[in-house]
């Protein structure tokens, strides 16, 4: 069964140099979730993050004992997820892939894009390449049905319309857009992919 293990909110924290809504905590109790987010989970930097098409992101637990083999923090929420999963990971789950989760509806959107601010938050820039090289980032969801979620509600697949598109294929598509262009063309005929990737991708 695809289960929600935890789930993570958390608001905008001044840290040094630099602010971040990166660091969230697990609650245990029912969070309303609505097109934009989790009520009481904020985004620091609103130019690349959040939105209604990336309302809430989605992390694969298995990821961690590869990054622990790494070396890498294991921590459950060092990369920021609201929603912690069991059964689901970024080489299964699909761009366009619907889900039922407590009384909501989700749609996956795109893959999570690494960036400086999951490297600070590990403190080692190699996470970035990490990232994009094996595919461990974690993917966003849009929100098609709001509603309470809760720790421990099963993810059930309503639909895989894109089952070609793993998240972990649409981000090296991506990623090595100058070397494989037609692989980032073909991506961005999507239909179910996030809109803002569309200039990204062929641009």
């Amino acid at each position: 069964m695809n289960r929600l293990l935890q789930l993570r909110i958390g608001p905008v924290r001044q840290m040094g140099g630099w602010a971040s809504a990166i660091y969230k905590e697990a609650v245990d109790h029912p969070v309303f979730l609505g097109r934009e987010g989790f009520q009481g989970d904020a985004v620091g930097d609103t130019a690349h993050h959040g939105g209604s098409e990336q309302a809430v992101l989605a992390y694969a637990d298995s990821h961690y004992a590869a990054w622990k083999a790494e070396g890498f923090s294991d921590a459950r929420g060092a990369f920021g997820e609201n929603l912690l999963v069991d059964g689901l990971r970024d080489q299964t789950v699909c761009i366009g892939d619907r889900f039922t989760l407590g009384e909501t509806e989700l749609q996956v959107s795109c893959a999570r894009v690494p960036c400086a601010t999951l490297a600070q938050r590990h403190g080692r820039k190699d996470v970035v390449t990490r990232v994009f090289e094996e595919g461990r980032g974690g993917w966003y969801f849009r929100v098609l049905k709001e509603g309470l979620v809760a720790p421990g509600q099963e993810l059930r697949l309503l639909d895989r319309p894109h089952p070609e598109w793993t998240v972990q294929r649409a981000l090296q598509a991506r990623w090595r857009k100058a070397e494989n262009p037609a692989e980032a063309r073909a991506l961005a005929e999507v239909a179910a992919l996030n809109p803002r990737w569309i200039p990204k991708l062929l641009g």
